[in-house]
């Protein structure tokens, strides 16, 4: 999948070349819109693409809106009757807004799974999921077909993602523990379990660097398809003469500065400038030790069964593995007095940034100058905004200048503390929230004297 190219189809909405062109699936049999109606909700389906029997459907509603939970099952319900095997794009009559539908059935039920993507996002977070779907020619057998089977495993793979918090930490908590079982070398107890957490932490941050296609030119299987390549050349040789080299000389060296041999190995590989890839020492009181591949085995495969986002958007859910899950596991499992280690949660963060960095902003936006006197149109110079939110339904052309070049650009926050950095993800959400309000207004009132009084 050409990245650039799925995110600007995506972008456009233009579901049937993103599915065709980027995913390879194929043209539908018929593009024709055709009405259809059931408990009171009139819609429209259209076929998108299709493979295998699986097929893609569009959905817009003749109010135009996107409906509820219980529509969706409804119009999921008649969709099943033509096609039982099928993915539902809802799309509000706009084309600004999708919700992805696909439903699980287990022990004869039908679960939804729903994505959403909205105009203004990048798409990447949908894209990572979608990216399980695509196919090429090694995946068609000697009569043209990809298995029925293999197109279902693949939508599982894609879109069967399950509410995760405290579901990946349970499931983490006992793959810690068998990883620390499965790691050779290491005499003492308390090293062999640090250094279990060591290696977790290195891999769940590089398995985040290839869901966002930043690996050996965009491998998304990145650490699945070395170790299935190590295999083939041998038992147990994935951490020994994989995973080292990746840790000490790709993320850890300049490309220029690894030997030829590593550079082929690794693949493209970027130098990331952080102690998180220098030897550990753990690693250096230990220098025998071994790891086989059943571990790597292990914890890959339940890494696959979520989905992993740095893209936090507004319109995100709670189901995805984000850098806030990841502070929470990270803190848990060393949650004890006497490392005076604590998780706080999303809620508290977020409300104490908000508190803070609002203020900040309006103490900044109240702040009036004399040039700002002149262009003001909206409100009196004067006059000032009690909350953040009274400044962004105020915001008119000239006032979006002064928070998006005098005010934001100039913040500074600092987290002394830090731990996993869950109040600098909330602070990052917090101003990506303003920035995002500023920017949509200048692009909603899309005036060329604005933008060019803007610059």
């Amino acid at each position: 999948m050409n990245l650039a190219n799925a995110r600007t189809l995506l972008q456009k909405f233009d579901f049937t070349r993103l599915f065709v062109e980027e995913l390879g699936w194929s043209n539908p049999s018929s593009g024709k819109s055709v009405p259809m109606s059931v408990k009171g909700i009139a819609f429209n389906r259209r076929e998108v693409a299709q493979l295998s029997g699986v097929v893609v459907i569009e959905i817009v509603v003749d109010d135009g809106t996107i409906p509820d939970a219980e529509g969706r099952v409804a119009i999921h319900k008649e969709i099943a009757k033509l096609h039982h095997e099928n993915v539902l794009i809802f799309v509000d009559a706009k084309r600004s807004q999708s919700l992805w539908y696909w439903a699980k059935r287990q022990d004869r039920k039908v679960i939804p799974r729903t994505h959403i993507y909205v105009h203004g996002q990048s798409g990447d977070l949908l894209l990572s999921k979608l990216g399980a779907m695509a196919v090429d020619f090694a995946d068609f057998d000697d009569s043209g077909h990809v298995p029925l089977l293999e197109v279902t495993a693949r939508l599982k793979q894609a879109l069967d993602i399950e509410r995760v918090t405290k579901k990946f930490y349970g499931e983490f908590q006992e793959q810690h523990v068998a990883f620390i079982e499965l790691i050779e070398g290491i005499g003492d107890e308390r090293d062999r379990r640090w250094y279990a957490s060591v290696l977790l932490n290195r891999l769940m941050f590089i398995y985040f660097l290839q869901k966002k296609f930043f690996l050996d030119g965009g491998d998304e299987f990145y650490l699945q398809n070395k170790l299935a390549h190590s295999k083939k050349g041998g038992t147990d040789r994935y951490y020994a003469r994989f995973l080292k080299a990746l840790f000490f000389e790709g993320f850890a060296k300049p490309e220029d500065k690894r030997t030829a041999g590593v550079n082929a190995l690794l693949g493209k590989i970027k130098y990331l400038n952080g102690g998180l890839f220098l030897p550990h020492p753990v690693e250096l009181r230990w220098p025998k030790i071994a790891v086989p591949d059943k571990a790597f085995e292990n914890l890959l495969g339940l890494f696959g069964n979520y989905s992993w986002n740095l893209n936090d958007t507004p319109c995100g859910q709670d189901n995805e593995i984000n850098p806030d899950v990841l502070g929470y596991i990270f803190e848990k499992y060393i949650n004890q007095k006497a490392f005076g280690a604590y998780y706080t949660r999303p809620e508290i963060t977020e409300y104490l940034c908000e508190r803070t960095i609002h203020r900040l902003i309006l103490d900044g936006v109240n702040k009036v100058d004399e040039p700002s006197r002149l262009v003001r149109t909206k409100r009196d110079a004067s006059s000032t905004f009690d909350s953040v939110g009274d400044l962004l339904l105020a915001l008119d052309a000239p006032l979006c200048k002064k928070p998006l070049h005098e005010v934001l650009p100039n913040l500074r926050l600092l987290d002394p503390a830090c731990g996993s950095a869950a109040f600098l993800v909330s602070a990052m959400k917090t101003l990506i929230n303003v920035y995002a309000a500023v920017i949509g207004k200048i692009d909603f009132l899309s005036d060329r004297s604005l933008q060019e009084w803007l610059k």
